[in-house]
């Protein structure tokens, strides 16, 4: 523990340093720093590679974009004030706020963070699809965007051109990819922008030693108040630590030295968690454990391209087997046992609870039949398993336990899987390269729209995300007609009849709809999680 202590000191000196030289007049006090714990790592600043949730976390204190998505998962104001959309749905027209800033820094002159207009929200979604900057998230505007499609009119109105109607496209300029830069820090830091952003946002950066310690100070300059008009944000500061140890993780929490951890680890989730999900006794007056539904679908994906060599060869090509391991898996006993009840089991379709289509309410799914899994066995040529080849299932560390259970339970119906658990990179190689017939698989919502999901099984998309090369005329017109659709209810209603011609042919097998699981240091206030789980600070506080 003597390097972890050297590193929480070194926060404090740090917090306590930035305090002296850029705080002394603001009303909060040294105790207003959050400090949280990301094991991950953060790779980098720059919002343009902003694909995984620790640096989404971080990009989301410094930066801004047009609009936002509230708890509830409505599109809400950010950057834009409001927008107007034409009577084609091509044309999204948003007005700016004339008192956004971007944050001191050395590109400008006298260093003076500079006004916001137009013309930088048109260089900054630009700057995602131009092939020189090479981002992971260019695929956000493929084939939606018309050419010269960011149109900054004036100062403080920017047009979007789409080639098609598509309506999750709000969603997707809440993305952390869609924030907001400057063009002059972008050039005068080249490569290294990475590590010198200049956003927005409600914090900005004051201190980043690699894989050791961050450090974000306020913006005393943001651009948002409160009801009662005051500036946010309340915080003072965000200090962040890299230990890879998720037990050290829980023992600072449990020492007052972080204010919050995200999910809880097996290692000590019974110790904490009881069985139906709830805080322990001795702990309920030591942390406050706050849950709610979360965008992520854990799921086992099927092959079915019958020209790979590995679908020709395999039973998994039979729609019935499919549908047997389906019936044969008792996904709430699972849940109950290895996951402590968090997060829902997956008996409806691949979309999850949450979202406004409401896809779990209509969509029939697997629930326990053995009695019809043994059924279809029998039907599809295999009655109780009698010559059905052993099938391999690959899965990661992190559910290995998952795997040996679903492993156990579809040998009670003559079903013989051999679990092969390999690192999570090597898996997604695999799968991108349809190396793998049957594996563990997850999908995360980028934006909070059922398309996103029901994107992953269209015919015309590469894997990924369709790692099953899933390939149906049927289900590619249902997606087609319903990205054109502008009435919401016919929308949802495309989306729930795919949703169901998925489960109808089974080429996954869901197992369950995750939850956020935060536990909280009760002096921690106002910190609320959504279904995105994105890390929300600007209201945040500490009870003295």
């Amino acid at each position: 523990m003597c390097r972890t202590q050297n590193i929480t000191y070194l926060f404090t000196s740090l917090v306590f340093l930035l305090s002296i030289v850029s705080c002394k007049n603001q009303s909060t006090d040294d105790s207003q720093v959050f400090y949280y714990n990301e094991s991950s790592g953060v790779q980098t600043l720059d919002p343009a590679f902003a694909r995984s949730q620790s640096v989404m976390w971080t990009v989301h204190q410094l930066y801004n974009t047009l609009v936002e998505i509230d708890s509830n998962l409505n599109i809400v104001p950010g950057i834009a004030k409001r927008w107007n959309i034409s009577p084609d749905r091509l044309v999204y027209t948003f007005y700016l706020r004339d008192s956004i800033y971007f944050h001191d820094n050395d590109a400008f002159p006298n260093g003076r963070g500079r006004k916001l207009t137009a013309s930088d929200v048109a260089y900054s979604l630009n700057r995602i699809i131009d092939p020189a900057t090479a981002s992971p998230g260019a695929w956000i505007f493929n084939e939606r965007i018309n050419k010269d499609g960011f149109r900054a009119v004036n100062d403080t109105i920017f047009e979007l051109h789409l080639s098609r109607p598509f309506h999750p496209i709000l969603g997707i300029l809440s993305m952390p990819y869609c924030s907001i830069v400057p063009k002059e820090a972008v050039e005068k830091y080249g490569k290294d922008f990475r590590k010198h952003p200049c956003g927005t946002g409600p914090f900005m950066l004051r201190y980043w030693d690699e894989g050791q310690a961050m450090v974000l100070e306020k913006n005393t300059n943001y651009w948002e108040y409160d009801s009662s008009g005051k500036r946010l944000p309340y915080l003072k500061a965000v200090s962040i630590s890299y230990n890879t140890n998720k037990a050290t993780e829980f023992l600072l929490l449990r020492q007052n030295k972080l204010s919050f951890i995200n999910d809880v680890d097996a290692a000590f989730k019974d110790e904490v968690i009881s069985k139906k999900g709830e805080l322990r006794d001795e702990w309920k007056d030591k942390f406050v454990l706050k849950k709610g539904p979360f965008m992520n679908v854990e799921y086992y994906g099927i092959l079915v391209d019958e020209s790979n060599p590995l679908v020709k060869n395999s039973p998994l090509k039979i729609k019935k087997i499919r549908q047997a391991i389906n019936y044969g898996i008792d996904r709430n006993k699972f849940m109950l046992y290895l996951r402590n009840s968090l997060g829902m089991a997956a008996e409806a379709g691949f979309v999850p609870r949450g979202l406004p289509s409401e896809n779990t309410e209509f969509v029939k799914g697997y629930n326990y039949d053995p009695a019809k899994a043994l059924q279809l066995l029998k039907e599809a040529g295999f009655p109780k398993g009698k010559n059905l080849p052993v099938i391999k299932l690959i899965s990661v560390p992190m559910y290995a336990d998952i795997g040996s259970f679903v492993a156990r339970e579809l040998e009670n119906i003559g079903i013989k899987l051999q679990l092969e658990v390999l690192q999570k990179s090597v898996l997604m190689e695999q799968t991108a390269k349809s190396q793998a017939a049957f594996f563990r698989g997850s999908w995360i919502a980028d934006y909070p729209d059922a398309e996103n999901y029901l994107a992953v099984f269209y015919s015309k998309n590469p894997a990924p995300p369709n790692y099953t090369r899933y390939n149906n005329a049927a289900y590619d017109r249902l997606y087609e007609e319903a990205i054109r659709e502008t009435n919401d209810s016919l929308r949802y209603n495309l989306y729930r009849k795919m949703d169901q011609m998925i489960m109808n042919d089974a080429p996954i097998v869901p197992l369950f709809y995750d939850e956020v699981i935060r536990l909280i240091q009760p002096k921690v206030k106002n910190f609320y999680s959504d279904p995105m789980n994105m890390l929300e600070l600007r209201r945040v506080y500490m009870e003295e």
